[in-house]
């Protein structure tokens, strides 16, 4: 990953130097006020890097920021923010969330908190709630439909309203976990990229948050205090493939600290000759460029 040179990884605002206690110590509020700012820093750091290394935004980009009402999305709203205010290239965030209608759905927490930032936004009321509850069975997850439902609706809205970019909030876990699901359940070596044209080809996806830690924007989260809105469709159901993925995930790093940084620098260090998809690489084309290499052998030797 290089270094973010087109989004600068400071905060905005950097906060002064804290001031010592008498005994020389540094005090308690300002020691967690120390951590924030450099965890503000990492975040930005890291959304920069990966928008600079996909290329994910561009000048007069108007990027449709997903808001869930989740950590995640508010989190990358946050940092999409902060990097608007000092970026080399000029683009308009626009804030859009998908009232599914579930019941007691808070529908004033994210409008409040929205008007409070002065940021342009989007309320796209659809009722995918009852068809998903309708059309899947008892006992069965309601995440695939879901899902479909969802990305159908906001890439549709993000043509209506000009959105060149749509933004969603998957970090780095997840993009590990929808790894290993396609693994064990879907025979498929595929994840989420970080930038991504949909099938029809009329949208680009971008993950702006694909190089961050899933603990860093929890704990970003709960320093900005965002208002979190729980998701009782898919977050509440037990025994969701994805939990069991993450579980083990975590696991594995608590036994092995950094071994999920390798597996997602894997991910993005891809070698198709040393895999077995024979679209992707031409195993059958082996002997020839055999006998090519031999033959420019050949005549290098020669002309010695």
């Amino acid at each position: 990953m290089q270094d973010a040179v087109m989004f600068d990884p400071r905060p905005a605002e950097d906060s002064p130097a804290a001031e010592p206690q008498a005994d020389g110590t540094e005090s308690h509020a300002a020691k967690a006020k120390r951590e924030f700012n450099k965890l503000q820093k990492r975040l930005r750091r890291q959304v920069g890097n990966a928008i600079i290394d996909y290329d994910m935004i561009r000048d007069g980009d108007k990027v449709m920021v997903c808001l869930s009402g989740g950590k995640d999305s508010y989190t990358m709203l946050e940092i999409l923010r902060s990097l608007q205010r000092n970026a080399p290239v000029n683009f308009s965030l626009v804030a859009v969330n998908l009232d599914q209608k579930q019941p007691g759905f808070p529908e004033h927490v994210l409008p409040s908190y929205l008007d409070s930032l002065g940021v342009d936004y989007h309320i796209l009321e659809r009722d995918t709630y009852s068809v998903v509850k309708e059309k899947t069975p008892e006992g069965k997850t309601t995440c695939a439909l879901c899902s479909r439902l969802r990305r159908g609706s906001l890439y549709g809205y993000a043509e209506e309203i000009g959105a060149t970019k749509i933004a969603l909030g998957h970090h780095r876990e997840d993009i590990l976990e929808t790894l290993f699901l396609n693994l064990f359940f879907g025979g498929s070596l595929k994840s989420m990229p970080p930038k991504l044209l949909s099938d029809d080809g009329k949208n680009i996806v971008i993950r702006p948050l694909a190089y961050c830690r899933e603990a860093d924007i929890a704990e970003f989260s709960r320093r900005m205090e965002f208002p979190i809105i729980p998701c009782n469709l898919c977050g509440s159901q037990p025994n969701l493939q994805r939990q069991v993925v993450k579980e083990m995930l975590a696991e594995w790093e608590a036994k092995h600290p950094g071994r999920l940084e390798s597996m997602f620098k894997a991910v993005t260090n891809v070698a198709p000759s040393q895999l077995a998809d024979r679209v992707l690489f031409d195993f059958a084309g082996l002997e020839d460029k055999q006998a090519r290499m031999r033959a420019d052998r050949i005549d290098l030797h020669q002309e010695l």
